[in-house]
Formats: C-alpha cells, sequence, structure tokens
C-alpha cells in the first residue's frame, strides 16, 4: 500500500478545514468584543420582540411562496433539454413548447386571478 496516494486527499482535508478555521480563529482574536445584557438576551436584535413569535402570516405569503417554487422547479425543467436538444431533435422541441404552452397558460391564470398581487 502506498502512502503517496492518499497525499492529494490529505492535503485537500487539510486546506479545507485551514479555510473554514483560520477566518474564525482570526476574527475572534481581532475582532472586537464587548458583551452587554441586551446583546446577550435571546434576541439578536439586541431588543424585545414586539409580537409573539408564532403570530398568523397572511396566507397570500404562502402562495406566492408556494408559486415561485412551483415556477422555479419547471424552470428548471429546461436546463436538461437546453443541453441535449441536438438529441432530442424535433420531437423534444416540440415537447417543450407545449409544456412552455401549458406553463404560461397556467402563469396567465394566477396572474388574471390576482395571485401574485401583494397589496
Amino acid at each position: 500500500m502506498n502512502l503517496d496516494q492518499y497525499l492529494p486527499v490529505l492535503l485537500f482535508i487539510l486546506v479545507g478545514s485551514a479555510v473554514g478555521v483560520v477566518p474564525l480563529v482570526i476574527g475572534r482574536i481581532l475582532g472586537p468584543n464587548r458583551p452587554d445584557a441586551a446583546k446577550n438576551s435571546p434576541y439578536e436584535c439586541g431588543f424585545e420582540a414586539f409580537e409573539d413569535a408564532r403570530m398568523k402570516f397572511d396566507v397570500r405569503y404562502y402562495l406566492v411562496a408556494i408559486l415561485f417554487i412551483l415556477f422555479d422547479l419547471e424552470i428548471a425543467f429546461l436546463f436538461p433539454w437546453a443541453v441535449t436538444l441536438r438529441e432530442v431533435g424535433g420531437t423534444g422541441f416540440v415537447a417543450v413548447l407545449i409544456f412552455l404552452a401549458v406553463l404560461i397558460v397556467g402563469f396567465v391564470y394566477e396572474w388574471k386571478k390576482g395571485a401574485l398581487d401583494w397589496e
């Protein structure tokens, strides 16, 4: 067993660890450290929260978030198609046009229904 083969892996681990640890150590040494009661409180902003953390959000927030994820994932399906465009030929091109047509119809429908309005 030749240990020279493992040298690049060991070097990679050491450099990766150094890149993660050295900035933390430098920040701890050089950074200011002036704690007070407000900074040590459980809230990161330094003052008490105004309302209960379990307050209700408007349902439109969730609707916009879900629609964003939906359309983002559908657009992500276009990347593999773009990479293999020459291999899929005309049939693949027509299939993507149908996919985009359905996507556009859904987008126009939700726009007309006011799902994207935040007022």
